[in-house]
């Protein structure tokens, strides 16, 4: 592959909400002279549910007042739904009659209704039914889809990652490489999260919460506060905006997995390192280049240390302007990446880098350069850093819209099926035998994660290792989901079990999986919906195509409980291929030793909803169908 840069992504329309406001107001971080303002506060509703630390910053009021105000009896949509339209609607003007990509993440997804479903059945109400369909993680972008789809736009291809605390910067990423390989002329790409008792019950179970502000990188931090948002960009190809201003450039996009712990941080700060490098690389720019870093910064002890750590790695002796957005709005969860990115570009677009919420002291395990108050400066690059359960890491590249050389894009790769296996129950014996963990160590492991690296292990260690792995999901966790919640259901929020939270997150079994096998390429979670089981194929084909990773595991699992059974049987009568299960296939750069060659368009394959459905393809592409 040559050396040569990406196109770049234009943005040509934005759609926020946060905390801080709508619009603009979302994320201005650019008033100089002014210290960072704050919207994180005491919150009556968590109070009133009995919360140890009822810290949190929710969105304005008035949001729930219109996107998805008129569906509001259906009670098939939640709080998250609302403010994933409103983001989106608002990123829409641009995208009439062209070809639409659509890529969104999230952390919780339908969780909020999830809430409404496990009460009720709980209580063994009869109208439990009712909730089902907008329980899913992917319920709201099942409606974001509809609501395309009702304004006449055409969407040409889709996907909606569960990657947690990373999943939107990721989502960019996606928009960027589907722009370069021309599968569509416009995308809307972001992330969305609402807050819910259920998350907010199990960070604080984590003890990751603060009990007043979060203070960022300074002495005696101690976690972060919740809170909620959405943002969409329309991303079209550099030169393709059709008269509308570029707001700013998405130049450059990297990942990578800690492979160390599934909640902790690599505390050497390696696998944030990687990925900002790897995102440097693919805008063919130097760190030197980045006035300002928009942090992960989630105020816990261990992550700011480990970011700082990464900071140096990447940049050396050059101390850029750091900002911690989270500790303004809150973590926002799977719209923190685009939130914080929007930020970054509003820094740029204004010439002011943003000053830093928090008091005290700086931490000297913990150092970086924060501001006191907004200040001007000449600066026309940024650097965005996410990081998630499951140690997934991704970064973005962001530049002002000035010209400055490029070229083609670089070459795409053939990419090779390499090997395939299937499992129908956990084998924890293979996993030893492969990942060299011991088995009772092994037995610790949740389900879901078991099940998974069951296939996986199959393939071999030694084939996968180095390598990135995306995992899809049905209905994902939502049985764990059920028993976690019942505690907290039963006797309040602060009996929550720390030990059963983060097993609810679909982006832990990517993470665990990685430890297992040493799989420290980009790692992410999907859960698209009806129709999706050929997502994690197709991304981590892109994955290896665009050079972004020179092996991927691409899997899915599903396992099938009594509520996953439940909704299965009043939702989605409809769907195929799920069933409990798992599927593991490697893709290689390589072409030594493949079964067949993946193409790019994947259309001729079957298509389906679980892993069955996934693994038929696979058999297809292998010509065994």
């Amino acid at each position: 592959m040559s050396a040569a840069p990406r196109l770049r992504a234009s943005v040509v329309a934005i759609g926020a909400v946060s905390p801080l406001g709508a619009g603009d107001d979302a994320t201005d971080v650019t008033r100089a002279g002014e210290p960072a303002r704050v919207a994180i506060q005491q919150d009556d509703a968590l109070v009133s549910l009995g919360f140890a630390r009822p810290f949190c910053a929710r969105a304005p009021r008035e949001v729930f007042e219109g996107a998805g105000a008129a569906d509001r009896a259906t009670v098939l949509l939640d709080r998250a739904t609302d403010l994933a339209l409103e983001a989106l609607v608002a990123a829409l003007p641009r995208a009439l009659e062209r070809r639409v990509g659509l890529v969104l993440g999230t952390s919780s997804g339908g969780m909020c209704t999830a809430e409404a479903l496990f009460e009720r059945r709980a209580r063994g109400a009869a109208d439990a039914a009712e909730v089902a369909r907008g329980a899913t993680y992917f319920a709201p972008f099942a409606r974001a889809r509809g609501r395309l789809a009702e304004r006449g736009v055409r969407v040409v291809r889709s996907t909606h990652l569960v990657t947690a605390c990373a999943a939107s910067s990721f989502a960019l990423g996606v928009g960027l490489r589907w722009l370069e390989a021309g599968y569509a002329d416009l995308i809307l790409a972001g992330g969305y999260d609402a807050l819910c008792a259920f998350v907010a019950a199990g960070f604080e179970s984590l003890r990751a919460t603060t009990a007043s502000r979060p203070a960022p990188f300074r002495v005696g931090r101690d976690g972060m506060s919740l809170g909620e948002g959405a943002g969409v960009v329309a991303l079209v190809r550099e030169g393709d905006e059709q008269g509308a201003p570029a707001r700013f450039y998405v130049s450059g996009f990297g990942a990578s997995t800690d492979a160390v712990h599934i909640t902790a941080p690599d505390r050497t700060g390696g696998g944030v390192a990687r990925a900002a490098r790897a995102a440097l690389a693919d805008a063919s720019l130097e760190a030197g280049a980045c006035g300002v870093v928009s942090a992960h910064a989630t105020s816990t002890p261990y992550n700011d240390a480990m970011e700082s750590r990464a900071i140096r790695e990447v940049f050396g002796a050059f101390e850029p302007v750091v900002h911690p957005f989270k500790a303004q709005i809150g973590h926002t969860l799977g719209a923190a990446g685009i939130l914080e990115t929007l930020a970054l570009a509003r820094a740029i677009e204004a010439q002011v880098a943003p000053a830093a919420a928090g008091a005290g002291a700086l931490d000297p395990d913990a150092s970086v350069r924060l501001l006191e108050r907004a200040e001007p400066m000449s600066f026309a690059v940024g650097l965005k850093i996410s990081a998630a359960f499951g140690g997934a890491n991704a970064s973005l590249v962001v530049e002002h819209p000035r010209a400055r050389p490029r070229t083609g894009p670089r070459a795409r790769r053939a990419v090779y099926l390499k090997a395939i296996a299937r499992a129908r129950e956990a084998d924890v014996d293979a996993i030893s035998a492969e990942s060299l963990e011991a088995r009772d160590k092994l037995s610790r492991a949740d389900a879901l994660s078991l099940l998974l690296a069951t296939p996986i292990a199959r393939l071999g260690r030694a084939r996968v290792q180095g390598g990135g792995v995306i995992v899809g999901h049905f209905l994902a966790t939502l049985d764990i989901n059920e028993r976690f919640y019942a505690r907290v259901l039963a006797k309040g929020p602060t009996a929550a079990e720390p030990r059963l939270f983060p097993p609810t997150s679909p982006n832990l079994m990517p993470g665990q999986v990685a430890i297992f096998f040493g799989l420290t390429g980009p790692s992410a979670a999907i859960a698209s919906g009806l129709g999706g089981a050929l997502d994690p194929l197709s991304m981590g084909a892109e994955l290896v195509r665009f050079g972004d990773a020179e092996r991927m595991v691409v899997s899915s699992v599903d396992l099938l409980g009594p509520s996953s059974t439940f909704v299965l049987e009043y939702a989605f009568p409809e769907a195929r291929g799920v069933a409990t299960g798992a599927v593991a296939a490697l893709l290689d750069a390589d072409p030594s030793g493949a079964l067949a060659e993946v193409p790019e368009d994947l259309g001729h394959l079957v298509g389906g909803d679980g892993h069955e459905a996934l693994a038929e393809a696979l058999e297809v592409l292998r010509g065994d169908r």
